[in-house]
């Protein structure tokens, strides 16, 4: 079994990687998660069982890297994540984004289309900060936003969530949803009927935008947000193996 590095890209971004077969695998964790998250650690074990590479990563503000969380935006955390790849990886590679980590796994496959074997897509969220977070909010949650800069939101999975205005201004200059995605790698979707945060027919949006014909859409009708259940967990370790071997 492989040993796995870690390190710190230019003295701020946390990364850990597997040395393995190509093509290799890069996990990009969703908004306020990171690399020790039970997705990543469950590839983790499931790459270094079968030899291959894997990169895993913190964006600025997240987890083990530099940077305060209120300070990033999509554009910023898409940054991050070009500059790791293009600085920790070598030839073709499969990216598994979760939620905002599939916004931002479009970004990267759209940025390098020629280095990206595959994408998969657990509950994707691309322009989530303009077509589903701002919608939900009221009348005074918006005032508060561009009134003083942030809005802190209660959320079940901890501490209240920090919305700054910022986050919100620059989501939409990366918007992938309103034209065609020009990604012709093969690309795979597992979204959760019962998700709460991202629901499962904005994926069905994702699937007519990619351009791509290789394009599956897994539904799990009793599946949640973080799809994180020992059966979830199966579901993309196989999901993975199937597209790795097509």
């Amino acid at each position: 079994m492989q040993t796995e590095e870690t390190g710190r890209l230019h003295d701020r971004l946390a990364w850990a990687r597997l040395p393995g077969a190509q093509p290799g695998v890069v996990f990009l964790p969703g908004f306020r998660s990171d690399m020790q998250g039970s997705k990543a650690l469950a590839l983790r074990e499931h790459c270094a069982a079968r030899g291959r590479a894997l990169l895993r990563f913190d964006y600025s503000g997240h987890g083990e890297s530099a940077g305060r969380f209120e300070d990033g935006t999509i554009g910023q955390w898409a940054a991050d994540a070009i500059a790791v790849f293009d600085a920790l990886t070598e030839g073709p590679q499969v990216l598994v984004g979760s939620s905002m980590g599939g916004w931002i796994a479009l970004l990267l496959a759209r940025a390098r289309p020629d280095r990206v074997a595959g994408l998969i897509g657990i509950a994707p969220a691309p322009d989530f900060t303009e077509t589903l977070m701002w919608p939900a909010f009221d009348a005074a949650q918006r005032a508060e936003i561009m009134e003083r800069g942030v809005l802190h939101l209660p959320s079940q999975y901890g501490e209240p969530t920090p919305i700054t205005r910022a986050l919100i201004e620059d989501g939409p200059r990366h918007n992938l949803l309103h034209a065609p995605i020009p990604l012709r790698c093969p690309v795979r979707i597992l979204h959760g009927m019962r998700d709460p945060d991202v629901p499962w027919r904005h994926a069905l949006r994702l699937v007519e935008a990619l351009e791509g014909d290789d394009v599956r859409l897994h539904l799990i009708k009793d599946g949640d947000h973080r799809l994180s259940r020992p059966e979830d967990l199966r579901l993309l370790a196989q999901t993975l193996d199937q597209l790795l071997e097509s």
